[in-house]
């Protein structure tokens, strides 16, 4: 997989990727690692493989970064993140150690028995990790199960606050998600600090990411269970206002929440500060069914950057710059449905549509309303059709399409709406009185 080479969504090497993992630019480039079993196009034992981009769009595969070495991880190096202090990268995970394995696949437990730790492992360059030697367990396996579950406790997110580091945890008490934050002063010693709870959201809370956006908080989490609503799959990834007092390491959550993508695909985002300072996010793209290319078989891909804004109480997820810059090359529509990668940009009002290849997109009851039902497995593994709230800051869309994926950016980011697709054709057909613009990437 090294030296494998993409432009716009980075995609599975071969086999399996979820989660994005370690996001950060780090010495005048992006890092951006990511779970990847290498052995199947399903999942199994959890590494880290590592991709590197000078700019969010051309990435390139480094490899894997973690593997399974210490008896505290031996089954797995689950998802975590990244950050920099005195030059050297700290990478921190979730290590799993299986404490019933099936034994007709090793790469899976029984019965949901196993045992999580937090961990970490530091690099002194990015490029080169330690796996024998650089590792080292910071908070055991929690033993209180009115604090925690000892199985399900992961994810750790740390940042810098104004006077140390701080790391959130997703996890569940008495099938409720609940938050823990502890603090360190120097990322070696970590102490629990405080915990966040609200009933009704999931029953347990993955990928925990708190950050701020010009003073306002955010939270970004995927609780486990989230909807209930006979379709699959259940587990959500959301986001809220939410305040941090750094001093008692209590947070304010919001009544009230948004779907981080209402397509409901897209899973486990994280964030992170580009080279400009902007408030940016990468998530997985879970896949219903593995793709059969030349190369080989492959299964998950990442969605393309965006950047948080908010406004008015309101989340936004705006199409990164480095996007609009690298999608600049005009075409025809006959030239874009034949391409793996293109942008379509209309003013689409209400009872007007689009079908890109087989997927449709439409403008109803002042929403947007997408259907992959001629582009997707019926397999039960996925919802064929999804809708945004009601739009309310106009009518146009930014809609960047990929062989797989199709992105509807509505008003610049007041809702995106995202999808898995397979075997779109190459056709463009356009029910609206508007001209589409069309740009492949240049």
């Amino acid at each position: 997989m090294r030296g494998i080479e993409q432009t716009g969504h980075l995609k599975a090497p071969l086999n399996w990727i979820n989660d994005p993992n370690g996001f950060i630019y780090y010495r005048g480039q992006y890092h951006l690692f990511y779970q990847y079993f290498p052995y199947a196009p399903s999942w199994g034992t959890m590494h880290w493989g590592h991709a590197v981009s000078p700019d969010l769009i051309h990435w390139e595969h480094e490899g894997i970064a973690l593997f399974p070495t210490k008896l505290a991880d031996r089954n797995g190096c689950f998802s975590g993140s990244a950050i920099e202090r005195a030059g050297r990268l700290h990478l921190f995970y979730t290590g799993v150690r299986y404490l019933e394995t099936d034994p007709e696949n090793i790469h899976k437990h029984l019965n949901n028995r196993f045992e999580s730790c937090q961990m970490e492992l530091v690099s002194a360059d990015g490029r080169h990790f330690d796996n024998l030697d650089a590792k080292r367990v910071i908070i055991p396996a929690t033993t209180d199960p009115e604090l925690g579950d000892a199985t399900h406790t992961r994810d750790p997110k740390v940042w810098r606050g104004r006077d140390g580091y701080h790391l959130v945890l997703g996890t569940t008490v008495h099938r409720e998600g609940r938050l823990l934050i502890y603090r360190s002063d120097d990322l070696g010693t970590w102490e629990l600090a405080g915990t966040v709870e609200r009933d009704g959201l999931g029953w347990m809370w993955e990928c925990p990411d708190w950050f701020e956006v010009d003073g306002i908080g955010v939270l970004m989490a995927s609780p486990m269970g989230l909807l209930d609503d006979g379709a699959a799959p259940t587990d959500m990834a959301i986001c809220m206002l939410a305040d941090f007092d750094e001093d008692t390491c209590r947070m304010a959550l919001a009544d009230s929440y948004q779907f981080f993508d209402y397509g409901l695909d897209l899973y486990a985002p994280q964030s992170a500060l580009d080279a400009e300072g902007r408030r940016t996010v990468i998530a997985w793209l879970r896949m219903p069914a593995a793709v059969e290319a030349a190369e080989g078989t492959w299964r998950g891909m990442m969605s393309l950057p965006r950047v948080v804004e908010v406004a008015g109480g309101h989340i936004y997820f705006r199409i990164h710059p480095n996007v609009r810059a690298a999608y600049r090359l005009p075409v025809s529509p006959e030239q874009a449905s034949a391409r793996t990668g293109y942008h379509l940009a209309i003013e689409l009002h209400e009872g007007e549509s689009l079908d890109l290849g087989g997927y449709r997109i439409a403008r109803a009851g002042g929403r947007i309303v997408a259907d992959r039902s001629a582009v997707c497995p019926h397999n039960g593994k996925c919802r064929l059709t999804s809708e945004t709230p009601e739009v309310r800051e106009g009518d146009r869309l930014d809609i960047f399409v990929d062989a797989n994926m199709v992105e509807t950016y509505v008003n610049d980011g007041e809702y995106v709406l995202s999808h898995a697709v397979f075997g779109l054709e190459d056709r463009i057909d356009v029910h609206a009185a508007a001209t589409p613009e069309l740009h492949a990437l240049g």
